[in-house]
């Protein structure tokens, strides 16, 4: 829900403050409860352990309300560092939700003038969309390269590209480095390069952030005959495919409805999420669907019965993993996927 376009528009370097490391949970539970979520404690362990360099130099800390246990670390948080928190509204289904959102972005452009001394114009946002539209139409044309028969990649190797993305201050340098990888395995694949067994099954993953388990369950998935076509969470395809008119009358109004199309779970009701995964299964030629849930993330593990319905009423084998960032699970995951692989 980040609208980078703001921060660009401002000047402002950004770069992505999720924790993806079991390394700094211990640190976090001397504060928080151990069965929360581990994206959210690998994030403050970061901060309170002053190993990450981008939270330690870092000028501002903008959050936003996505769960319960975020909005409430944000507060810690506040206490070692400048924090903002924007406020979501529930769902999009209310007449004056969208309204609250673009309220919300109107109190963080001023925010951020206030802060760093920035005039943001409107010519300035039209820019930054049409920078970020290339940034998402490169990881989407290198998400896309999946779509082929066999795929000419491992997804995992693919994630580590776009990820790198969220921590870089040169948008046009991630755009180049994504561009020319998909060039790379474009001009190997017509060369007749088949890395990937067309005998893989094909497995989407859907659910929380796979930043932190991405070797987990991807890696896995693809080291037990199958192969990861798809990530269909809100740092894959469904994001990237969400682009922003310029040229829209509105600018901070478009770039607000961005955000609030995103079909995250915490949102209700949340149709659109169902129906875009079975979309994605269609396009990808799916035959399988993982479902990551990371411990104590409520909203994404109450979906899922929901998700498992949608799925299965398609035709289409569905498999629950709820998990955290450690690897004392390890053996049971590929245990399960591998068993879960064989019956497709």
């Amino acid at each position: 829900y980040t609208p980078n376009e703001v921060f660009d528009a401002a000047g402002v370097y950004t770069v992505s403050l999720c924790g993806t490391s079991d390394e700094t949970v211990a640190a976090a539970e001397a504060e928080l409860p151990k069965n929360l979520c581990p994206l959210i404690k690998s994030s403050y362990g970061f901060a309170v352990s002053d190993k990450c360099p981008y939270t330690y130099f870092s000028d501002l800390i903008v959050g936003e309300t996505t769960c319960d246990g975020k909005k409430k670390m944000y507060e810690l948080l506040g206490r070692l560092k400048d924090v903002h928190v924007m406020h979501l509204p529930q769902g999009i289904d209310r007449p004056y939700a969208a309204e609250l959102w673009r309220r919300e972005l109107e109190y963080l452009k001023t925010l951020l003038e206030e802060k760093f001394g920035a005039e943001i114009t409107d010519e300035k946002l039209r820019a930054a969309c049409r920078l970020r539209n290339r940034l998402r139409q490169a990881k989407l044309e290198l998400m896309e390269l999946q779509k082929l028969c066999p795929p000419p990649a491992n997804y995992t190797d693919l994630y580590h590209v776009i990820d790198s993305a969220n921590f870089s201050f040169d948008v046009e340098q991630s755009i180049r480095a994504i561009e020319e990888m998909t060039a790379e395995i474009k001009a190997a694949y017509e060369a007749g390069q088949r890395p990937v067994s067309p005998h893989r099954k094909r497995i989407l993953i859907t659910g929380c952030p796979v930043g932190g388990v991405i070797n987990k369950i991807g890696r896995t998935i693809e080291s037990n005959g199958g192969v990861v076509v798809c990530m269909d969470d809100c740092s894959g395809e469904r994001t990237a495919a969400m682009m922003i008119d310029p040229d829209a009358p509105d600018i901070l109004r478009a770039i607000a409805d961005r955000c609030l199309d995103i079909n995250c779970s915490v949102m209700t009701p949340n149709d659109g999420r169902m129906d875009n995964t079975l979309a994605m299964c269609e396009k990808y030629h799916v035959d399988g669907v993982v479902e990551n849930v990371l411990q104590a993330c409520h909203t994404f593990n109450v979906e899922s019965a929901r998700m498992q319905e949608a799925v299965e009423g398609a035709g289409i084998p569905y498999m629950k993993i709820e998990t955290d960032y450690s690897n004392g699970d390890m053996g049971q995951i590929e245990t399960r996927i591998a068993a879960f692989i064989e019956t497709l």
